[in-house]
């Protein structure tokens, strides 16, 4: 893959930012799904003006675009904790709480007036039991797909961090969009291969999470699930032993 202008290896700057991509990416899905699930069972559960304050303040998140939000948390947290990947992880957290939060809020008022969860109230179960035991494990199916499209967004909004500046610092660890960013001074030399492979690194990945977290959706969905027929082939009178 080359050497860029310093003399860095190309190959082996995309292979330690491979590590740094989903280091930063398994953190932030941690984070957000510890924020955004519990947020989401408790209010929808509940209701009344917990339910509508917390909807207001995660509207009010979406109502910015994920990566401006995240390039405001990056900025705000550099000067306390620096610009390394817990930084970096906490900025793509913050971008994605609200879509776990409102995915689960949804389906939880969708259930919370089921029978089952009906029966479970009247023989006296406390509300986070009910919560944790009838209500947990009939929405978490769809957090798993979620999770894998967000991922790849993540990569995405990562790069674009570390493109425009407010990403990752060269000293914390290697990172795509930075080499992509130092590389786009190069393709006016003639240097291409800089900016090639870390771009192709990032459409790779992101375009094999965008395959697991479709695949994962048809695989857990039963709507879009497929099932495997098997042809049958009823016996005629004469072999099933009746006179025709």
């Amino acid at each position: 893959m080359g050497t860029t202008v310093q003399s860095t290896d190309v190959m082996a700057r995309v292979i330690w930012g491979t590590r740094t991509e989903l280091k930063v990416v398994l953190v932030s899905l941690f984070l957000s799904l510890t924020v955004g699930v519990p947020l989401g069972l408790i209010s929808g559960y509940f209701g009344g003006r917990l339910d509508r304050l917390l909807v207001l303040l995660m509207d009010a998140m979406l109502a910015f675009p994920f990566l401006l939000l995240a390039i405001v948390i990056a900025f705000l947290l550099s000067g306390s904790i620096g610009r390394g990947i817990l930084t970096a992880a906490i900025a793509i957290t913050v971008a994605y709480i609200p879509l776990y939060f409102r995915v689960i809020r949804n389906h939880v008022i969708s259930i919370r007036e089921e029978s089952y969860v009906e029966a479970a109230r009247a023989i006296g179960a406390r509300p986070f039991t009910v919560i944790r035991k009838y209500v947990f494990f009939n929405v978490i199916q769809n957090v798993p797909p979620l999770a894998t499209l967000n991922a790849a967004d993540a990569i995405l909004t990562l790069a674009a961090l570390g493109f425009l500046g407010y990403g990752i610092q060269p000293t914390e660890a290697a990172e795509w969009g930075y080499d992509i960013q130092r590389a786009v001074s190069d393709s006016a030399s003639g240097i291409w291969w800089t900016a090639l492979f870390p771009g192709l690194a990032i459409v790779l990945l992101v375009t094999g999470l965008t395959l697991l977290g479709e695949g994962l959706n048809e695989t857990i969905n039963p709507v879009l699930r497929k099932r495997p027929t098997i042809a049958v082939e009823l016996p005629t009178a004469v072999e099933a032993g009746e006179t025709p």
